[in-house]
């Protein structure tokens, strides 16, 4: 999966293409994901394109993160084509941009209706432990727990004996 987002100056909003990329890698069980950007933050999709034909995989699907088409999504499915050109052997598959899905529609009701209310959610919403997420439907509604708990020795909760 190559992820593409519009790309920017901002680091800040050039990690959330990452975030989401990693996120849907763990969540849908993806063999790979990596971002790519159309804009000036690197790697470029025809970059990102031929580094994900090179790990071998049989298929490569490009799914651009925009709400709307336009000349950038045009020229993400164009590098998609030139790339594709080369390898044959590849499937590459060109997945629609957000659009009005209604589950876009949905987020941008739920986010108005918070605003509206005077409790707008904080920025942890996409916390596997309070909404339900791919892969990790089980964890939403319970209690956050440690991932560490194979860990013993100092500096652990089982370790109670002072040192010298």
């Amino acid at each position: 999966l190559v992820v593409v987002g519009r790309g920017t100056n901002d680091p800040d909003a050039n990690s959330n293409i990452s975030k989401l990329a990693r996120m849907l890698w763990e969540g849908m069980g993806l063999g790979w994901a990596e971002a790519a950007f159309s804009g000036v933050a690197h790697p470029p999709v025809d970059a990102a394109l031929m580094r994900s034909a090179a790990l071998g995989f049989r298929r490569i699907v490009v799914f651009p993160y925009f709400l709307f088409t336009g000349v950038l999504v045009k020229r993400i499915y164009a590098q998609t084509d030139t790339v594709a050109a080369l390898f044959p052997e590849i499937e590459f598959v060109k997945a629609l941009y957000l659009r009005d899905h209604e589950g876009v529609l949905g987020t941008f009701r739920d986010r108005v209706v918070e605003l509206g209310d005077g409790q707008p959610a904080m920025n942890c919403q996409l916390c596997k432990y309070r909404t339900q997420i791919v892969g990790y439907e089980r964890d939403a509604g319970t209690p956050q727990t440690g991932h560490h708990h194979h860990v013993r020795g100092i500096g652990t909760d089982g370790h109670h004996h002072h040192h010298k």
